[in-house]
C-alpha cells in the first residue's frame, strides 16, 4: 500500500484530535447538537468552494450523490451527535480510546451476523476492549458513584454509526473510482447539514442565536475547531479511505488516541490519571 495512505490517515488523526479539544469545550458550553451543526455547515461551505474553484465535477448520478449524502446523514450527523456527547461526558482521550476499537467491533458483528471467523488475536483484543470499559466504569464510580454506562453507550452508538457511514462511503468510491475525495466530502456534509436542519425542527438548538451571541474571539475558536476537526480531518481521511485498505487505515487510529490524550492533558493542564494510563496500555 502506498505510503501516502498512511500519511493521509496520520494527518487526519492529528487534525481531528486537535479539533476534538474545541468540540469538547463548546459541546459542554453550548450543546453537542449546536457544535455538530456548526462544524458540518462550515465544512460544507469550504468543501463546496474548494470543489467549484479547483475541481471538475465528476458525474456520478443521483444514486451516488444520495449514497454519499446518506453516509453523511448517519455518520457525520446522527453519529457525531453521540460522539460529541461522549466527548462532553468522557473527554476526547477516553472516547477515542473506545473509538480505536471500531474495526474490532465490525469484525465481531461480522462473526455474529455474517458467519465470519474471528482469530485468537481478535479475541485477545476483545478482552482488552472489555478491560478498558471496566476501567472507565470504575473511574466513573470512584468520581460520581455511578458506573457511567450511559456515557459509554453513547460513545458506542457513535462508533457504530460512524463505521456504517465509512462503509457506505467506501462502497460509493468503489462504484465511482473517478470521484475526488473532496467531492465525496461535499456530498457527505450536505447529508449532515440536512440531518441538523431536520433536527432543529424537532428539537431547536438556536443555531443563529448562539452564533450571534459569541464575540469574535469565540467565533474564531469554534471556526478553528471546525476547520481542523472536520474540513481538514475529513479531507485527509476520505483520501486515505479512497485508496487504502479500510482495516489498515483504521489501524492508524491509535495515533489519534495518543494525540487526543496528549492534547487533552495540555488543554486541561492535568497529567493523565492512572486509569487513563492503564487504558492506553490495554489499547
Amino acid at each position: 500500500m502506498n505510503t501516502s495512505v498512511y500519511l493521509y490517515a496520520l494527518a487526519s488523526n492529528f487534525c481531528f484530535a486537535l479539533g476534538s479539544q474545541f468540540f469538547t469545550h463548546y459541546s459542554r458550553a453550548i450543546s453537542s447538537a449546536w457544535m455538530n451543526a456548526f462544524k458540518a455547515s462550515l465544512a460544507c461551505v469550504l468543501f463546496a468552494v474548494t470543489t467549484f474553484l479547483f475541481l471538475d465535477i465528476t458525474p456520478i448520478g443521483m444514486t451516488g450523490i444520495l449514497l454519499f449524502a446518506f453516509s453523511g446523514f448517519i455518520g457525520l450527523g446522527l453519529g457525531d451527535i453521540f460522539l460529541l456527547k461522549a466527548f462532553a461526558e468522557l473527554g476526547p482521550g477516553r472516547t477515542l480510546i473506545l473509538f480505536g476499537f471500531q474495526p474490532l467491533l465490525l469484525g465481531l458483528f461480522g462473526k455474529l451476523f455474517l458467519g465470519q471467523t474471528i482469530d485468537t488475536t481478535k479475541l485477545a483484543a476483545i478482552a482488552c476492549f472489555i478491560g478498558i470499559v471496566v476501567l472507565f466504569a470504575h473511574e466513573s464510580w470512584r468520581r460520581d458513584r455511578s458506573f457511567g454506562m450511559k456515557a459509554l453507550m453513547i460513545a458506542m452508538l457513535g462508533i457504530v454509526l460512524d463505521a456504517a457511514g465509512v462503509v457506505i462511503t467506501r462502497h460509493v468510491f468503489d462504484s465511482y473510482p473517478a470521484v475526488h475525495a473532496i467531492e465525496g466530502n461535499l456530498y457527505r456534509c450536505l447529508g449532515a447539514v440536512l440531518f441538523f436542519i431536520l433536527l432543529s425542527l424537532v428539537k431547536p438548538f438556536n443555531f443563529f442565536g448562539h452564533l450571534k451571541a459569541m464575540n469574535w474571539k469565540t467565533r474564531g475558536y469554534v471556526s478553528l475547531g471546525a476547520v481542523l476537526g472536520t474540513f481538514l480531518s475529513l479531507g485527509f481521511f476520505l483520501k486515505a479511505v479512497q485508496t487504502g485498505h479500510l482495516a489498515t487505515v483504521s489501524g492508524v487510529a491509535i495515533t489519534g488516541t495518543l494525540f487526543s490524550s496528549a492534547f487533552e492533558c495540555i488543554w486541561t493542564k492535568k497529567w493523565p490519571s492512572k486509569t487513563l494510563w492503564a487504558a492506553l496500555g490495554l489499547f
